[in-house]
């Protein structure tokens, strides 16, 4: 690591689940925060970061992304998910190889530590070449392979086939930052065949699973013609349900399903920005939450956003909540605060090691810079000021697993500028092909 230890002096401290919310020191020693005090002498120190007029946070979790797809922002706007996947996305990612996946995932993980994620939850194709962006950049991350069988024995076995090597070959590496979920795509593109399979696999294997479900209403149509029951009815009929299991969109719920989700402690990834840009609809955040149900916030991919930036994702969940259930206090900033950090962490199973600012927990922490126009004046409460003011562009310095991703905003893993002429090339040879 670049530094054995690292000093963060002067730092408004803001931890949405202990309750920390004060002028406090913190020293990084490794990978870990290894004490938070007023006043840490500098003596013996690899590294002194002075973060006055910054507030410390824990680093956001993205729950759901495709890295990758960095590569078609834009692609296809202004259209349904039907249209949009059919006629645009997978005509396009036919053309997709290791390459292309990769240079997707160094731009996708340049926007993410500009924007203060540190860790992400990717599905998409080619993964060993996504986990080796991962690797380069510094960032944590939870990888899935998106198994697509479409019913097709043989493809079936490969898709499993594919993930399962992922886990043997990507698990636990990069010092521990690279995790491994089984990645079935959704009811309607994985068979039964393959969600019991891959149900079986999981609990044999202690993986966790990642999964779009009930993104849109043609979504909950299909699959109640063919199952005769509602997406989420139709999961727990066959057993695929589990507290191991995080769910993409679920956007169309019933009562019954929300009861199911309870049931089985089963985590959910709030996408607003895509729900709404793709005109699937607005999630029952608010009732989810009133359930006590994990509810963690995900960005989907750039060419259905079109940005990472994780608190533009907050600001317009918390937002959405209050004009859909006409109630103000429908996901306060606190609780959208938490939903980025905290509840994200929970949602991947990994809250004992990231998510909230204490000693023993792993160095994932970010800056936010105050002393820009549209932090000032200070909001009384700092979650609403990071909320609804706050943007990725006013994160100033990103440290992941000890090491410093990025400093005063510029880069230190990563040649941003050498990567944005790679990725412009990568979309140009593939919309000639």
């Amino acid at each position: 690591m670049a530094n054995n230890t690292i000093l963060i002096k002067n730092a408004i401290i803001l931890d949405p689940e202990k309750d920390i919310n004060a002028k406090k020191d913190l020293l990084i020693k490794d990978d870990l925060i290894y004490k938070i005090d007023e006043e840490i002498a500098q003596d013996n120190v690899d590294k002194i970061i002075d973060a006055k007029d910054k507030i410390l946070l824990p680093g956001f979790v993205n729950t759901h992304t495709h890295l990758s797809m960095a590569l078609f922002r834009g692609l296809a706007d202004d259209l349904s998910l039907d249209e949009w996947l059919n006629d645009n996305i997978w005509p396009m990612e036919a053309n997709l190889n290791e390459y292309y996946c990769y240079i997707g995932a160094l731009l996708g993980a340049v926007e993410l530590i500009k924007s203060g994620t540190t860790t992400f939850s990717d599905m998409y194709f080619y993964m060993e070449d996504v986990a080796k962006a991962v690797e380069e950049s510094g960032i944590r991350a939870v990888l899935s392979y998106g198994m697509i069988d479409f019913g097709d024995e043989e493809k079936r076995k490969a898709e499993i086939e594919k993930n399962m090597n992922l886990f043997k070959n990507c698990h636990n590496t990069a010092d521990g930052r690279i995790k491994v979920f089984f990645g079935p795509h959704s009811p309607y593109t994985a068979s039964e065949e393959l969600l019991k399979e891959v149900r079986k696999l999981a609990d044999e294997n202690n993986i966790k699973i990642h999964i779009h479900v009930s993104e849109t209403q043609k979504e909950i149509d299909d699959v109640s013609a063919e199952k005769g029951l509602r997406p989420f009815e139709y999961l727990d009929s066959i057993g695929f349900l589990g507290p191991d299991v995080i769910c993409a969109h679920s956007v169309w719920l019933s009562d019954e399903e929300i009861e199911i989700i309870k049931k089985h402690d089963v985590k959910i990834s709030h996408n607003p920005c895509s729900n709404m840009k793709l005109a699937s609809g607005i999630a029952p955040v608010k009732k989810l939450l009133d359930n006590d149900i994990c509810v963690a916030i995900g960005t989907d991919g750039a060419s259905s956003n079109n940005n990472l930036d994780i608190i533009e994702e907050l600001k317009t969940a918390s937002l959405l909540q209050k004009v859909s259930t006409l109630d103000p206090e429908a996901l306060n900033s606190d609780e959208a605060l938490a939903m980025g950090t905290i509840e994200g962490a929970k949602a991947l199973g990994l809250d004992d090691e990231i998510g909230t600012i204490e000693v023993g927990k792993k160095a994932d922490l970010i800056l936010i810079d105050t002393n820009n126009a549209n932090m000032i004046p200070d909001s009384s409460k700092l979650s609403s000021n990071i909320i609804y003011a706050a943007n990725g562009f006013n994160v100033d310095t990103t440290i992941c697993n000890g090491q410093i991703l990025m400093e005063n905003r510029q880069l230190t893993t990563l040649d941003e500028q050498d990567i944005y002429k790679k990725a412009k090339e990568a979309i140009d040879e593939l919309k000639a092909i």
